[in-house]
């Protein structure tokens, strides 16, 4: 049975920092592009940020730019989410995707091609 699960969310005050973790059982995620997706209470999902399986490229959604980083530890088979000077409008439901060897071409995976989700993470930034 496969399952993502995501972990690392929490309360952090604005200007703080997460480290949210994409944990994999029954699959090798360096085989799939992982995408973070949130969505606040009445808001769309937005893409967040990927990282491809075949060069390790990486995408950023405008809001987060310079402020996140992701990364892959493969030995763990587990992605990463640095978030960093979190804002109260980063607070949102983080899920992390898996799509088999997905590109990340350009942006977040299209859901239609998403193998794998995870159940999600609370992240809750305070002002």
């Amino acid at each position: 049975q496969v399952q993502l699960v995501e972990s690392g969310g929490g309360l952090v005050q604005t200007g703080g920092s997460l480290r949210l973790s994409c944990a994999a059982s029954g699959i090798t995620l360096d085989r799939y592009a992982i995408s973070w997706f949130r969505q606040a209470p009445g808001e769309e999902r937005e893409g967040v940020s990927c990282i491809s399986s075949t060069d390790g490229s990486t995408y950023y959604g405008d809001s987060v730019k310079g402020r996140f980083t992701i990364s892959r530890d493969n030995a763990k088979n587990t992605v990463f989410l640095q978030m960093n000077s979190l804002k109260p409008e980063d607070t949102a439901v983080y899920h992390c995707t898996a799509e088999y060897l997905g590109t990340c071409n350009g942006g977040t995976s299209i859901y239609t091609l998403i193998n794998y989700w995870g159940q999600g993470t609370q992240v809750t930034v305070s002002s």
